[in-house]
């Protein structure tokens, strides 16, 4: 019988507190805007920003100081590329800075003088490359083009000296591409930016959108001398354990509809490539969705105004992203970054839905992932727990902590009446 009436009022407390959530959700307009304004309209307009991904015939200009055959081959092979257009060959490095400071070409390619001499006499020759970084697509155009077309030469470049030395066609192509291979790129054939960047912001959103709605509120009862755990007095239980799965059952709920849009809906929108199968992507989505749940309530208990929580948006968003490894391998990382990447939910979210959705995989490609972010739920609900924990202590001994606080001022001979007045201007 006291079981069956610990389990009604549990249920019945944890009822009251989701409905209390909720209706604290829906009376700010704050958090409404991050909640349903940014987490609806910002994966669209990401992908209207990267929606083209491919920048073709990228304008660059050539310095060809050295004016020999070779140089000239190389520069007609780059304009012959898909990712390279040369629109100007300039006399000196000044013209072609010049170019580029009017933003008529986004990157230069030199000749050095001595670019034919050394490779007359079987020296390494060296050419220069300067790309315009303020768009990471010029810079990639560069580069490959570049890259493609010097691989191509130094090809060229040891079939001739093999040839010299007297060897047949075929023995020279055995002596330099002893083993063949097929480059083959089956998720992103044609290197389009969006694809692998977008998949990275898309669950990004939901971390971020979620965390900062939930510290908008947290900073806004808190600037009202209320608590995020403080709950109506005709709730019987007030256990931790109800406080957090009522509260983070309110944005559970929320965000399941919204990350089910972004994973699924704006991908198809923008016929962003979508390999894995709906099932295991929704699993791999309700795991994350909740990570980020617990995640967001332990962090936000840090929040004391308002405001702060748009610094931490300019602050923690590009670390998160980075932190993914979508833009730099993760096993370049410094330790220290390693470690600290994983407080974020985002890191194996993000790495996860890449292997599911972006790659193809299955359930097993996504398998370290989702045990990580299970552990991660697992801490962070025990420490949301201790949050709730430590929030009601203080509000039960404010007073003796007040007095505790005043206590130590006068020792230390320090006015606190006085200074609040100083403070404050009067």
């Amino acid at each position: 019988m006291a079981k069956e009436r610990f389990i009604k009022t549990w249920l019945r407390d944890w009822w009251d507190i989701f409905c209390h959530e909720l209706k604290q959700i829906f009376s700010d307009g704050g958090v409404l805007l991050i909640f349903f304004v940014a987490g609806l309209a910002y994966p669209l307009l990401y992908n209207v920003v990267y929606r083209n991904g491919i920048v073709s015939d990228t304008p660059m200009a050539v310095v060809d100081e050295s004016d020999c055959p070779e140089s000239r081959r190389l520069i007609r092979e780059m304009d012959a590329t898909r990712e390279v257009s040369i629109a100007a060959k300039c006399v000196n490095m000044a013209e072609a800075e010049q170019l580029m400071q009017e933003r008529k070409v986004n990157g230069i390619v030199r000749f050095p003088r001595d670019f034919g001499e050394k490779l007359a006499r079987n020296e390494t020759a060296t050419l220069s490359l300067y790309t315009d970084m303020s768009s990471f697509l010029y810079y990639k155009n560069a580069m490959i083009g570049t890259n493609f077309v010097m691989l191509h030469e130094v090809g060229q470049i040891q079939m001739e000296r093999c040839s010299f030395s007297g060897m047949t066609a075929q023995e020279a192509s055995q002596v330099i591409k002893p083993l063949g291979y097929e480059d083959n790129n089956p998720y992103n054939r044609a290197f389009n930016y969006s694809i692998f960047l977008i998949s990275a912001i898309l669950m990004i959103i939901i971390q971020q959108t979620l965390f900062y709605g939930m510290s908008l509120l947290v900073g806004t009862q808190r600037e009202r001398n209320h608590s995020f755990a403080s709950l109506p007095d005709k709730l019987s239980g007030h256990g931790m354990v109800r406080v957090v799965l009522g509260r983070g059952g309110a944005y559970w709920l929320l965000y399941l509809g919204i990350g089910m849009y972004i994973a699924f809906i704006v991908p198809a929108i923008f016929g962003i490539p979508q390999r894995g199968q709906f099932g295991e992507i929704l699993a791999l989505l309700l795991f994350f969705i909740t990570d980020c749940v617990f995640f967001s309530m332990t962090w936000s208990t840090l929040i004391t105004r308002r405001e702060s929580v748009f610094l931490l948006f300019l602050a923690i968003s590009p670390i998160c992203l980075f932190l993914t490894g979508c833009s730099w391998p993760t096993v370049a990382f410094p330790k220290f970054w390693k470690v600290f990447s994983y407080i974020f939910p985002s890191t194996f979210g993000v790495q996860g839905y890449m292997n599911l959705s972006t790659a193809g995989g299955d359930m097993a490609a996504a398998a370290t992932q989702m045990k990580a972010m299970i552990l991660q739920t697992i801490i962070y609900f025990f420490l949301s727990c201790a949050c709730i924990f430590a929030e009601n202590w203080v509000i039960r001994h404010k007073e003796e902590i007040r007095e505790k606080r005043d206590e130590l001022a006068r020792r230390a001979g320090i006015d606190r009446a006085e200074d609040a007045r100083i403070i404050a201007g009067e």
